[in-house]
């Protein structure tokens, strides 16, 4: 079973919302089961847990693309997410276990990772849209990618008004608060959470990080962030499923990570600006300004670019704490 702990370690390589995790496995003779976590879901930010079956969707497909890269046949059942998504696995070339064939998605797993920096502005050719566009397509999902200067100052005043509104509510500060890392030492210590470094912040002890959040995060600082980092970007994305339901979100989260992992293969960075589609009184009108049917929800909203520093990457939760005995 040392193969399949190897696909695992690729699957949880995976970005969560909150970096919260919130998944486990099983193993089977010959499949792997994904299981939700709701130990670790995020209720304030993430009531009807959309963002947790997004995030299996995403572990999903790493472990799929793994899976084919160590030689093995997949089959994918994802019909009843809430009691778990069989990866069943059957092998095709034995050869490639210990030898995994390269390919640009399977190289891309332990290289992608959400880069929230500045980028260098420059706009993308036409060649690379068209394959974040077909990346990001999905059964029932689709990627809108919207470059013009206008389409993108609209999404910025969904982005920071949404914003606004969480960062005044104090339950939502709390629940963010709880999972920030504000320094090497705890975020090592929980393999898990907002590593603080990773958002370009200096290592801090939690005392001192708390003080900071409480009273240097707001809705204008941080709306400022949001106005440069879309101004340096070379456009936006948002990732939309026809029908509002956990079976449609985790094929978000597949569709979300192939867009992921080949902008990482192409050197594009990305981040998420996701408050327009949490914020439950603004998502339905930034579903209007979408032109998208009512029955429709934009999943996730993204920015992408290329430059930029490289930021460190989040920490992972050990095997044994995610795979079931």
């Amino acid at each position: 079973m040392q193969i399949f702990r190897e696909l695992i370690r690729c699957a949880t390589l995976a970005p969560s919302s909150h970096n919260t995790q919130c998944w486990k496995f099983q193993l089977g003779q010959n499949s792997i089961t994904i299981q939700p976590d709701f130990s670790r879901k995020c209720p304030i930010v993430d009531p009807d847990d959309h963002h947790l079956y997004v995030s299996l969707g995403c572990a999903v497909e790493n472990l799929e693309i793994a899976a084919k890269a160590h030689g093995f046949e997949t089959q994918v059942d994802a019909t009843h997410p809430e009691q778990g998504i069989e990866v069943k696995l059957e092998v095709k070339d034995a050869t490639k276990q210990t030898n995994p064939r390269s390919d640009p998605l399977f190289d891309a797993i332990g290289v992608r990772q959400c880069n929230r920096g500045v980028y260098n502005g420059e706009k993308l050719s036409s060649q690379d849209l068209g394959k974040l566009q077909e990346a990001g397509r999905g059964e029932g999902v689709q990627t809108l990618l919207l470059i013009e200067e206008k389409d993108k100052d609209t999404i910025k005043d969904f982005v920071t008004k949404a914003n606004s509104a969480q960062m005044v509510d104090a339950t939502f500060r709390q629940e963010l608060k709880s999972w920030v890392r504000f320094n090497d030492k705890e975020a090592k210590k929980t393999g898990d959470g907002l590593f603080g470094k990773c958002m370009g912040h200096p290592s801090a002890p939690r005392w001192f990080g708390g003080l900071i959040f409480d009273y240097g995060v707001n809705g204008k600082s941080e709306n400022q962030k949001i106005s440069e980092s879309i101004k340096s970007s070379a456009g936006l994305a948002v990732i939309v499923s026809v029908k509002n339901d956990p079976v449609h979100w985790v094929e978000a989260g597949r569709a979300y990570e192939r867009f992921a992992l080949t902008a990482a293969s192409l050197g594009i960075h990305n981040a998420h600006l996701n408050q327009p589609v949490e914020v439950t009184t603004i998502r339905p009108e930034f579903t209007k300004a979408l032109n998208l049917p009512e029955e429709a929800r934009p999943d996730l909203v993204l920015r992408f670019g290329r430059g930029g520093e490289a930021m460190p990457k989040s920490f992972r939760r050990p095997l044994e704490a995610v795979i079931q005995q």
